[in-house]
Formats: C-alpha cells, structure tokens, sequence
C-alpha cells in the first residue's frame, strides 16, 4: 500500500492497525548522529495517549516505543529508524458487526469496498486515530531536531464545541493537562464534553499550531510549498476535515489592504506588522510565525442509535457502536498535529 509513505527528502512509513499486535513506523533518511531524549520522546506521547483522563477512551495503552533499528547510544545511525508500540488491551469482539453493518462517519464501508471484505475493521483497522501514535514517535523525534536548531512547533486548542480560547497563544502549553492558554474556557471545554458524554453524543474543534523559529526561505512555489507539505501531513489525521493558513477563510471576507501585511525593519531583520499569511509567501516562509489552523471533526462513533444498513440484505439497519471511545477526540490531537507540523517542516528544511 504505497499510500502509507510520504516525504521528499525522508520517507516515513506508518504500519499497524488498532487491534493488531504492535502498530509502528519506520522513518528513512535522518542524517546520523541525530540525538533523540527518549525520556522526553515518551512524555510527548503520554500527552496523546489514551486512557488518562475522562475526555478521553477508557481504552488504556501505555505507548511505549521500542526501536528495533536506527538507533544506537542514544543517536540515529544512519540506518533506517524503526519503532514498534504494543497494542496490549484489545479487545476486537466489540466490532464483530461492522463487517455487515458499517459505523456512520467511519471508513467501515469505503474500506470494504476498496479491500474487498479482507481489511482488518477491528477497532477501524489501519484507519483508525490509533496510528497517530507512531506518526508521534516521528514527529515527536523531529521536533526535537527542530529544536536543536531553534525552531519550536506548539499547539492548543483553538475552539471545542464552539467555545474559543481567546488567550494569546505566545508559548507552549503542553505542560497542561487540557492544552489551551485560557484555562477558564478550557474549563468550559470541558463540560462541553462531558455534557455531550452524558447524552451519547461527541464533539469537536479546532486546533491552532504555530512555528516559531523558522527562517525565510524554507520551501517551494507550486506543488512542493509549505502548505502543501503540512497539509498533506495533517489529513493523514483521520479526524482532520479542513486546514487553513493564516487568516485562512476569513480572507475571503477582506480587503486586499486589511489582509497584506506590511513590511517592516525590526533589530536588521525583515519582518512583517501583522501576520494574516500565517508566516508563508508563495509556498515559502518569510520568517514570521507559521500558523494553521486544523477542523477536527466530532468522534463518530457515539452511543446514540444511528441509522445504517446491512450490506448484505441491503436494508435499512439500526446500529448501535459498542467498545471504548473519545468523546471529543481534539485533546489528544493536539500533540499529533504538531508531530504533523515537525515531519513537514524537517523534510523541507533538511
């Protein structure tokens, strides 16, 4: 399946699926002698973790990494890096139904058109949120060669259910246990979740991820350009639904001269005033913060009924989801679009 590669100048492999036995990634061409934090690259992956909170799948999975190869003394070696993490609470008798009966918002039906009958739907198989975890273990090790060079990739929550994170989004919060910068709307996030928990029901947002550090010049025109690159990279995220730079939509409701940003000299560097280009001219990055902005959609699988059909009889179905799901997946998305953000940006820059 040629579609679980991407990259220009690394290429990143993604494998598993949701209740197989161990799900991984292999990531080829990182110069060797590349230092990765283990310990660091493990509290990046605790933050998407499942099983940790009551926003999240009571589905607990400890997301260890181990790497077989490509690593050795703490460094990349030059060889191919590949790690493995072990699925150990599977529990695949809770999607005995799907087969016949395919989960509304899921790729249950596509995948059984594509594959024939022969895909793995257990848990959603290969289209499952699960494989963001090892798109973490690469992205969470290219953040940090990101850092090495003075580039930071930070994300929060920008909205959930509605509710905005007005604060200023001028450092990290992955220190908190609920990524916003106003902790009095992610307290409101937070009932929002637990109100649509109570009902059967599930919610989503939109999540914010900014570059900071990054010089002029990183990128191409046309089909190789930092928007291009990053957006491939975050719809690879199963809930991602639309992404947008910058001022995103809202510049088609302005001004050429509101949206421009005008040129300055600040300190002997080129900068901008505003920043409604979220950082990219042309595909390319003029040094400011690189801004996007990704729709994550509500979990689709909810304990309301919900109407389906059965794909054998063709008739109508009711279908109620069974086994252990995230009523509102934007949380725990927030570390895996900056794993996104850091494999496109590393590939352009190395």
């Amino acid at each position: 399946m040629s579609s679980t590669f991407i990259g220009r100048r690394l290429r990143l492999s993604i494998f598993g699926q949701s209740h197989s036995e161990a799900i991984g990634m292999t990531l080829d061409g990182l110069p060797a002698g590349l230092p990765v934090d283990t310990e660091a690259l493990q509290a990046f992956l605790n933050r998407r973790a499942p099983g940790q909170n009551d926003w999240s799948t009571p589905r607990r999975e400890a997301d260890r990494p181990e790497f077989l190869a490509g690593l050795k003394d703490g460094c990349t070696c030059g060889a191919p890096l590949t790690a493995v993490i072990r699925n150990t609470n599977t529990r695949p008798r809770d999607y005995s139904k799907l087969k016949i009966t395919p989960r509304p918002g899921h790729a249950d039906y596509t995948a059984e058109v594509k594959f024939g009958g022969f895909q793995d739907f257990s848990g959603g198989g290969h289209f499952s949120g699960r494989l963001t975890a090892p798109l973490c273990v690469a992205g969470g090790i290219l953040r940090q060669a990101l850092a090495v060079r003075g580039i930071t990739v930070d994300a929060r929550i920008w909205e959930l259910a509605g509710i905005r994170d007005e604060g200023a989004f001028e450092s990290s919060v992955a220190e908190k246990s609920f990524p916003v910068v106003d902790d009095a709307a992610g307290e409101q996030m937070r009932l929002a979740i637990q109100s649509a928990r109570a009902e059967g029901d599930s919610v989503g947002g939109i999540i914010e991820c900014v570059v900071r550090g990054l010089p002029p010049g990183v990128g191409e025109p046309m089909f190789d350009g930092l928007e291009n690159q990053i957006a491939r990279l975050v719809f690879a995220v199963p809930a991602v639904k639309g992404v947008e730079f910058g001022a995103g939509f809202r510049a088609a409701r302005m001004r050429g001269s509101e949206h421009n940003d005008a040129f300055c000299v600040n300190a002997g560097r080129v900068e901008t005033v505003t920043n409604h280009a979220g950082g990219i001219l042309g595909g390319i990055s003029n040094g400011m913060p690189l801004v996007f902005r990704a729709a994550i959609k509500p979990t689709p699988s909810i304990a309301r009924a919900q109407q389906s059909v059965n794909l054998k009889t063709l008739s109508p179905e009711t279908l109620t989801v069974e086994g252990r799901h995230d009523p509102c997946i934007v949380p725990r998305a927030v570390p895996v679009l900056e794993a996104a953000a850091a494999v496109a940006v590393y590939d352009m820059i190395i």
